[in-house]
């Protein structure tokens, strides 16, 4: 049944290409657009999701999110203990709030976790096993998380 729903989900992914050619799409907006995906994921997100590879879509864009942040801190760690170590709340190479109140420390520990916690539940399991398959919707949940954690490290002087 899982294989039936695949190649029916393959044989809808390229019709849909040929109505968005023609501007027949929902809205005429690509889903990225629908969703505010943000644009400075790397263009092979876009293309693994437009070619029905959505866990591998994800999987990307959690791969670039986490060699920004290593990048931006100048870390050479990666996944869970990157971020644990660069958005701690006691010491943070990156500081997302100004650090003037319980709540500014409140914010970063939560966005330590969610940085964290993206990497444990959402690109490991995609990046470590084989039989990962994730919805378009999925998908497009996940890259939203991304977005968030992509534009929140933006707005900490990120560039």
């Amino acid at each position: 049944m899982e294989e039936l729903f695949r190649r029916f989900e393959w044989i809808v992914r390229r019709a849909g290409k040929f109505t968005e050619a023609r501007g027949e799409s929902q809205g005429g907006f690509h889903p990225f657009e629908e969703r505010n995906i943000h644009p400075g994921l790397p263009e092979v997100v876009r293309r693994l999701f437009d070619d029905g590879h959505y866990s591998q879509s994800t999987f990307e864009a959690f791969k670039f999110i986490d060699k920004e942040v290593q990048r931006h801190s100048g870390s050479t760690e990666t996944g869970f203990k990157l971020m644990m170590q660069v958005f701690s709340e006691t010491s943070p190479v990156i500081r997302l709030t100004p650090f003037t109140n319980t709540s500014d420390k409140d914010e970063q520990r939560g966005f330590q976790f969610l940085f964290s916690g993206s990497v444990l539940a959402i690109r490991n399991p995609r990046g470590h096993e084989v039989a990962v398959s994730d919805t378009p919707d999925q998908c497009l949940d996940h890259l939203g998380l991304a977005s968030l954690l992509l534009r929140r490290l933006e707005e900490s002087g990120y560039k």
